[in-house]
C-alpha cells in the first residue's frame, strides 16, 4: 500500500485495532475488532464513528454577487440550488451531456458562500469540472486542512450534544457552524446522526471524545457498505456511472420540479434532453432491490436471469445483518422491474432464485 495516502487520523485507526485496506487512493480502516456484523449492528442500536476524510471538501467562495455563483453552480446538474435556504444542505449529481452521472456530491448554503463534499475517487476530476465551470464567478478552493467524521445511529445526537451544545436543535440536512467544527445532519446509513468537519490538528483529540461517549464504537468501511445497502443508497462506480442516468438510478426525488419540464427553471443542464424524457416517458430500466432466497449473498457481478435470457448483473449485494438476509441491488429492464418478479442469479455456476423487491430493506430514521 505504498502508493497510497494516509488518513490523517491513520495511526488512531491502527492504534484501535483497524485492519487497513486499500480504497480511492487511501488506506482505509475496513473493520475494527469487533467485526463488520457487530459494527453494523452497533451502529443501528447506539452510534458509530466513521472517518470519512478521504471524501473531497471543497469551498465555491463568491467573486462578488452569489447569485452568480449560484445560478452557474445549478447549471452544472438537473437540481435547484437556487432555492436551497440558508443553512440547509441537499443531495447533487453532477451529469455528463449524455445524462450520465458523473458524480453524486452534497453542497450546503453557508450563506456567503456554498460547501461541497465530494466523492473521493472523482474528487480530481469534480474540482477540475467545477474550476472550469464556476471560475468566472467564484473561487474553487479544495479544503486540505480538515478531517470529515461521521457520527450515526439512535445514539448520535446525545453523544455529540454532550460535546457541542446544540447540535440536537439541528434538523435533518441542516447545517451549522459550531466554532471550529463544520457540522451538518444527514447520513449514509439510514439512521440519524451528523456529519463533522473538524480542523486537522483538532481531530485526533475530537474523535477521541467522541469515542469516550457511552455507546460509541470505532466503524470501519465493511458496515459502512452494508449500512448503505441496507438504506438503499447508491455508492459511486457499482449503482452510479456515466453511463447511468439520474432517472434509472431511481433518484428523481433529487430533481425537483423547477428543474423539470414546465418548471420555471427547467433544463438547462449536461444530458437534459435525455433526463428529461426519461421523466416524462419512464427510462429503459431501473434501479430494483432484490431477495436472493436462502442465507447466500448474491455479490456484485453476479449475472440475472429471466428465463434463458440474461436481465442484468448484480450492481451491490451482500448480507444484510439488520435484515437476516442477503440483499443487492441491480439494473432490470423497466418490464421486469416490478415488484414480486421472479428471477434466478448465477452463483459459482447454480441459478438460485430471487425476487425483486421494495427498497429501502431497512427502514430510515432521519431527524425530520
Amino acid at each position: 500500500m505504498t502508493d497510497l495516502q494516509r488518513l490523517p487520523l491513520h495511526d488512531l485507526h491502527v492504534e484501535l485495532g483497524g485492519r487497513m485496506v486499500p480504497f480511492a487512493g487511501y488506506e482505509m480502516p475496513v473493520q475494527y475488532p469487533a467485526g463488520v456484523m457487530k459494527e453494523h449492528l452497533h451502529t443501528r442500536a447506539a452510534a458509530g464513528l466513521f472517518d470519512v476524510s478521504h471524501m473531497g471538501q471543497v469551498i465555491l467562495r463568491p467573486r462578488g454577487d452569489m447569485a452568480a455563483l449560484v445560478a452557474a453552480f445549478e447549471a452544472m446538474m438537473p437540481v435547484d440550488v437556487a432555492g436551497l435556504a440558508e443553512g440547509r444542505q441537499r443531495y447533487g449529481l453532477f451529469t455528463t451531456d449524455d445524462g450520465g452521472v458523473l458524480d453524486d456530491l452534497m453542497f450546503a448554503n453557508r450563506g456567503d458562500h456554498l460547501v461541497v463534499v465530494v466523492n473521493a475517487a472523482c474528487k480530481a476530476q469534480d474540482i477540475e469540472l467545477m474550476r472550469k465551470a464556476l471560475t468566472p464567478v467564484a473561487e474553487v478552493l479544495p479544503v486540505t486542512d480538515r478531517c470529515l467524521l461521521a457520527l450515526q445511529g439512535p445514539g448520535a445526537e446525545a453523544a455529540l450534544e454532550a460535546l457541542v451544545p446544540g447540535v440536537a436543535a439541528m434538523r435533518f440536512m441542516d447545517v451549522g457552524v459550531f466554532g471550529d467544527l463544520w457540522i451538518s445532519r444527514s447520513g449514509y446509513t439510514g439512521e440519524d446522526g451528523y456529519e463533522i468537519s473538524v480542523p486537522e490538528a483538532a481531530a485526533e483529540g475530537f474523535a477521541r471524545d467522541l469515542l469516550a461517549q457511552p455507546g460509541v464504537l470505532p466503524i470501519g468501511l465493511g458496515a459502512r457498505d452494508s449500512l448503505r445497502l441496507e438504506a438503499g443508497l447508491c455508492l459511486y462506480g457499482h449503482d452510479l456511472d456515466q453511463s447511468t442516468s439520474p432517472v434509472e438510478a431511481g433518484l428523481t426525488w433529487a430533481i425537483q420540479k423547477v428543474r423539470r419540464t414546465g418548471g420555471a427553471r427547467e433544463g438547462g443542464f449536461p444530458g437534459a434532453a435525455r433526463i428529461l424524457r426519461e421523466l416524462t416517458e419512464g427510462p429503459s430500466r431501473q434501479r430494483v432491490g432484490l431477495r436472493p432466497e436462502g442465507r447466500a449473498p448474491m455479490r456484485e457481478g453476479t449475472l440475472l436471469f429471466s428465463g434463458d435470457n440474461q436481465a442484468g448483473v448484480i450492481c451491490s449485494g451482500g448480507f444484510g445483518p439488520s435484515v437476516e438476509a442477503p440483499i443487492a441491488m441491480a439494473y432490470l429492464p423497466t418490464a421486469l422491474a416490478k415488484t414480486g418478479t421472479a428471477l434466478e442469479g448465477d452463483v459459482r455456476g447454480r441459478r438460485l432464485p430471487v425476487t425483486v423487491c421494495d427498497m429501502p430493506f431497512h427502514p430510515t430514521s432521519y431527524k425530520r
